[in-house]
């Protein structure tokens, strides 16, 4: 494997929301002159190695993926040493060898991707095999390993997020061990696919589930294995409706048997709105998106004149705003969602199309929740009234909706959860709001959960209501698969402030 030392003192997230000392910062490479599953390996004993070193030093070492997240997830312990993983980028099909016999799913779809790919490489890849992930977020830009680590979510609220498809990990766990890991409820590998990369197999449910969103702290994950779907289209609208009780009506119980909406009742694949709270009267933002069989006589989908897709959500263009007097902060919402939420009818595009962003446009803050879709109409009309009391808030209330997740520490763990998020300028203005509005929540008794990559203010107690015996779970299997001597190596500041550090 190649490693090359930066010799960096310092790292800072792809938001510029902080900046961090770190040890040093290396770059990791597949070795060019070896063919791809020996390159794999050698930089399996790579990171092996790495992991060594830093038992044997006593410095801790955590993988970067992209840099995407706002807060401190990645950073490791006491001015670690960073992994730079992007350009570990391998991917490879699946032969009918490395299949375990009666593999309930489609081998032809499996593919097995290294960490450093990104969804959008991914993307790219399998449109050329006709197939396609089953969802993404709103951004591409992430690591597959990252934005399943994350526990990043789309708004395809029937089939789940990125992590939902992952059905194997290859993880390094300490010194001298890795394991390919995977349900036992589900087994996919053959026991020849774990030899030839030189691994333990664990087969374990919970310890699989618990490894899912695992923030990097379960060890250095190498790769994974994928289940992909045959290439659809998508086919998008969005448009300006009354928010009266009809709309109400969908958002709390995610029925459309009698929407008023592009395609009449059919259920959509992708539902989500944006409220603007200075210009209720002039409606909300709903975008859907249907299913479609895929075909290759479509228009591609094309921005708007400020360059806002179809896909993008608000963090593409809140980005815009900055931290003004109170007065005219209506105003220059009101302006800005001018520009940039404008309403289109009919586009076509696949996954990777229509959820195409990868860059970033400003500096801003994100916070995310996950609420039940019961409890929608509450949270908006609490929000709203807190923007009177303690406002006014930089930005727009954005609505997605996601099913349940089997991963333990998943953020979408009700049954549908709707992921509330509020993208606003970067000020502490935003930083007080987002304090408040957690605590009006927790004084209205309605249940809720952070977004991991997010802004977030998570403490034990905040953990323990949050999710309760999944984060014990969660602790215990961390337990298992690592010794004291490897979490060390892995630990992180928010483990401890989040109470996760067993």
């Amino acid at each position: 494997m190649i490693i090359f030392k930066t010799g960096a003192a310092e790292w800072q997230n792809r938001h510029e929301t902080f900046v961090e000392p770190i040890a040093d910062l290396y770059e990791l490479g597949n070795e060019t002159a070896l063919a791809a599953m020996e390159a794999y390996n050698d930089a399996t004993q790579g990171i092996l190695k790495l992991v060594q070193e830093a038992a044997d030093k006593q410095t801790t070492l955590r993988a970067l993926g992209a840099g995407w997240s706002w807060t401190k997830i990645m950073m490791p312990e006491s001015n670690g040493i960073l992994l730079d993983t992007k350009p570990l980028n391998s991917v490879f099909n699946i032969s009918a060898n490395s299949v375990v016999a009666g593999y309930a799913g489609d081998r032809k779809k499996l593919l097995f991707a290294q960490c450093g790919n990104g969804v959008w490489e991914l993307s790219r890849y399998l449109k050329t095999k006709n197939l396609s992930l089953p969802t993404s977020g709103a951004s591409n830009g992430q690591t597959v390993a990252g934005v399943t680590a994350t526990g990043a979510h789309g708004s395809a609220f029937d089939v789940g997020a990125i992590q939902d498809c992952v059905v194997g990990i290859h993880i390094i766990t300490g010194p001298g061990k890795h394991i390919y890991l995977e349900r036992a409820s589900y087994p996919v590998v053959s026991a020849g696919f774990v030899a030839g990369i030189h691994a333990e197999l664990v087969q374990d449910d919970a310890l699989f589930n618990a490894a899912l969103v695992s923030f990097g702290s379960f060890g250095i994950i190498h790769g994974m294995m994928i289940e992909a779907v045959d290439l659809f289209l998508l086919e998008s609208y969005m448009e300006r409706m009354p928010y009266d009780d009809g709309l109400k009506h969908i958002m709390e119980t995610l029925d459309f048997s009698n929407a008023n909406l592009p395609c009449g009742n059919e259920r959509p694949f992708h539902f989500a709105v944006s409220i603007n709270p200075y210009d209720l009267a002039g409606g909300a933002y709903v975008t859907t998106m249907y299913k479609r069989d895929y075909r290759d006589d479509y228009v591609k989908p094309s921005d708007n004149a400020t360059g806002v897709g179809p896909g993008d959500d608000a963090a593409v263009f809140v980005g815009h705003l900055t931290d003004v007097i109170p007065a005219i902060v209506p105003t220059l919402v009101n302006k800005l969602l001018a520009g940039a939420m404008t309403p289109y009818h009919q586009q076509f595009g696949i996954l990777s199309e229509i959820f195409d962003n990868t860059t970033l446009h400003g500096k801003l803050l994100s916070a995310a929740i996950g609420i039940k879709i019961e409890d929608v109409t509450k949270v908006t009309e609490l929000m709203l009234q807190l923007n009177k009391d303690k406002g006014p808030f930089t930005g727009l209330f954005a609505y997605r909706f996601i099913k349940k997740s089997k991963a333990t520490l998943a953020f979408t763990r009700f049954d549908y959860t709707c992921v509330f998020e509020l993208d606003a300028a970067f000020s502490d203005r935003t930083l007080a709001f987002y304090h408040e509005a957690w605590k009006l929540l927790e004084d209205n008794n309605i249940p809720f959960t952070f977004h991991w990559g997010k802004m977030n203010e998570i403490d034990p107690a905040r953990m323990q209501r949050m999710y309760g015996d999944a984060a014990v779970a969660w602790v215990n299997a961390r337990n298992t698969l690592l010794t004291p001597e490897a979490r060390k190596i892995f630990a992180n500041p928010l483990l401890n402030n989040w109470g996760l550090n067993g």
